[in-house]
């Protein structure tokens, strides 16, 4: 599909180069002079390479049909994180560098949506909204730290660490976002 390069968002994936692309930033600018222009910086999903580049905002680009699959998260290994669909029980592996910033929230039986290009190669996943996670390690408050609003550093089942509301223990389930990984709520 062609698009407009002043049209890329976020997270689009798009052809750069004859490889597929993830766009993870875009800054979109117009000058006093001259024509707007769309500054992006992009990840190759094969090798997991970023490079920064700049799109006149009326060129044009090929973005890639991405295709979701709800699956559920079983488990991670060395080099890849691997997710079952759940109705066909099909694993499907997707290399860790292009969830780094996924990991610590994902937990064994999570459902995900696993996306999908070209011939049904895995390049990333969508999280839902917010994730329920264990705390694996809470301070006790201590008496006399009741400034409105105080909070406490917590540790998460996955390691993830966050700002919480210091009546929050060791053992409870809090909820997450996971756009912002900040603490929502109980679970």
């Amino acid at each position: 599909m062609k698009l407009k390069a002043g049209n890329i968002k976020k997270g689009s994936y798009i052809l750069f180069k004859n490889q597929p692309h993830l766009v993870t930033k875009t800054d979109f600018l117009s000058p006093g002079k001259g024509s707007a222009f769309m500054r992006l910086k992009l990840k190759n999903i094969k090798t997991g390479n970023t490079v920064e580049f700049t799109y006149k905002s009326n060129e044009v680009v090929e973005e890639l049909d991405v295709a979701s699959r709800k699956m559920q998260y079983l488990y991670q290994d060395t080099n890849e994180a691997v997710f079952m669909d759940e109705r066909t029980y099909e694993q499907v592996s997707v290399p860790i560098e292009l969830l780094k910033d996924k990991l610590d929230l994902l937990t064994p039986e999570v459902n995900v949506y696993v996306l999908m290009i070209d011939d049904n190669k895995a390049v990333g996943v969508s999280l839902p909204p917010k994730v329920k996670l264990k705390v694996k390690r809470a301070e006790n408050a201590v008496a006399g730290d009741t400034v409105s609003g105080a909070k406490k550093e917590i540790e998460l089942e996955t390691g993830l660490k966050v700002q919480a509301p210091l009546f929050i223990k060791k053992d409870e389930t809090v909820i997450v976002d996971t756009e912002t990984k900040q603490y929502v709520g109980r679970g």
